[in-house]
């Protein structure tokens, strides 16, 4: 019988392998599990805080005595792991809420440590946060982001995370030579064995808009493409991935994932690091109004997303999906 012959008959041998669930899912290639996921969380000041966010539906705003309940939560549904952004009551020009003893996301790691001291607590360190002009490091006459000045900072916040237990430090900053320094310093102070998981490829994008209102993150004035990446460039992020590698970076990531999927096999095929690659809010929030129009299949949409994000080369996710695709993973 021919190949001809064959195919009129209607099935192929991978046409007999798609006939139901169970035979796709034996051969699938691509698997997406709760384990590889980050789960991103916003901590602000306050007691009893669940404060909904406009832009990002489903998501909120949780003052640190509400997280053992959503740590409780996470483990249940298999999900091991979470990013910490800290929403500080207090801004300066230096940012130094970021590295107090007592400081919001300090308090946060706390908490969730105690609340479940087997979930991973993955502080994303930066300045943008806790500066009152919104930039990541403190500015020179000039306005612009002193690099050296602010690597110091962003060393001494992580050490002081380190100091509260958490299990990895994130710097997301994109300033030149902070993850040496940041290994430096946690080497110096007794941390040698805290990983630090860096946002080397984080381009300049427009998809940041929903978690800069997230985190009251956004500049006061100018923007970030100073130091963050030009969207059109691949190479320079296979530049930028290599030299934190020099530095001692133990996960390097892509920021943002969608419209970056290249950049992430590109990141893939350079190197055999475990490469994450972050989901972001905007990406989060245009599914979510899609699916709110009744234009999209939600559940669908977001696992082809989070399939398409793997399947291009990342080993881990971070997403504000993470909840909603553990509960349908479930369910299959």
């Amino acid at each position: 019988m021919t190949i001809a012959t064959r195919r009129a008959s209607g099935f192929t041998r991978t046409r007999r392998l798609r006939a139901s669930e169970a035979l796709r899912g034996l051969v699938r290639e691509t698997r997406v599990d709760p384990a590889s996921f980050i789960y991103p969380l916003f901590v602000v000041e306050g007691r009893g805080v669940r404060e909904p966010i406009g832009s990002m539906p489903g998501q909120f705003r949780l003052s640190t005595d509400m997280l053992a309940a959503e740590a409780a939560e996470l483990s249940d549904l298999g999900v091991r792991a979470v990013l910490l952004f800290g929403v500080p009551g207090h801004k300066d020009a230096e940012g130094s809420g970021a590295w107090l003893a007592d400081g919001i996301t300090q308090r946060a790691v706390a908490a969730l440590k105690q609340a479940d001291p087997s979930l991973a607590v993955v502080a994303d360190v930066c300045l943008c946060e806790y500066t009152d002009h919104g930039h990541c490091g403190p500015l020179n006459a000039r306005g612009e982001v002193e690099n050296n000045a602010a690597i110091e900072l962003l060393a001494r916040t992580s050490v002081s995370l380190a100091e509260v237990g958490v299990d990895m430090v994130a710097p997301s900053d994109m300033m030149d030579g902070r993850v040496g320094a940041i290994r430096a310093a946690l080497d110096e102070s007794g941390f040698a064995e805290l990983p630090i998981m860096a946002y080397s490829a984080k381009y300049a994008s427009a998809f940041y808009g929903p978690f800069r209102e997230a985190a009251d993150s956004a500049p006061q004035f100018g923007d970030r493409r100073g130091y963050q990446m030009d969207p059109p460039n691949v190479r320079e992020a296979i530049r930028e991935v290599a030299i934190d590698i020099e530095e001692q970076a133990d996960i390097v990531m892509v920021k943002p994932a969608l419209a970056y999927l290249d950049v992430v096999r590109a990141v893939r095929d350079s190197t055999e690091l475990p490469l994450a690659a972050y989901n972001v809010s905007g990406e989060y929030a245009m599914l979510k109004a899609a699916a709110a129009q009744g234009w999209i299949d939600e559940e669908r949409v977001m696992m082809e997303t989070l399939t398409g994000i793997r399947r291009a080369g990342a080993d881990i996710i971070i997403t504000y999906h993470a909840k909603e695709a553990a509960r349908w993973l479930r369910q299959v």
